[in-house]
């Protein structure tokens, strides 16, 4: 059992510090000399805020940034609800409100990922167009199942002696 607790605490941590890098790292699109993250684009010469960004127009970049913090925040206050859980659940119930917490969690991972996917050239210039994807990008994408793992393994999950 100690194992299993091991391994589900590390899942979850796991899964909180993917959340953080996806959220503040500056690499969700790259291009030539320039990379462009929720909130600046950045070359090298400095950082700005995104053109356009706090427009209605850019609705869509507000949603993915809201949805990663939601993400993050959802993941660590899962962690700490199953630390509570696991002190205060009697033997044998499930840890069900943390897997509801961390599930919402996936979904906002899922939401603001895919919103980005689909409206990434959108809210850049044009000459940002011959990019790729970055790896903070690629690391919000790798969170999604591993939240998604977490949720359903605290499903599953019984207290047990």
């Amino acid at each position: 059992m100690l194992i299993i607790l091991a391994f589900i605490i590390l899942f979850h941590i796991t899964s909180a510090i993917l959340l953080f890098i996806s959220s503040i790292k500056n690499e969700w699109w790259v291009s030539k000399d320039n990379t462009i993250d929720l909130w600046y684009h950045c070359n090298s010469t400095g950082c700005y805020d995104l053109p356009g960004s706090a427009t209605s127009e850019a609705a869509y970049l507000q949603t993915v940034q809201a949805a990663m913090i939601l993400a993050t925040m959802l993941c660590c206050v899962g962690f700490f609800v199953f630390i509570l859980q696991l002190f205060r659940l009697k033997q044998g119930e499930r840890f069900v409100f943390t897997a509801i917490i961390q599930l919402l969690s996936t979904l906002c991972v899922m939401i603001g990922a895919s919103i980005y996917t689909a409206e990434h050239l959108n809210f850049k210039d044009k000459t940002y167009e011959d990019g790729n994807f970055g790896y903070a990008f690629v690391v919000a994408w790798v969170a999604f199942p591993m939240t998604l793992l977490s949720g359903l393994m605290y499903l599953v999950l019984r207290k047990r002696k």
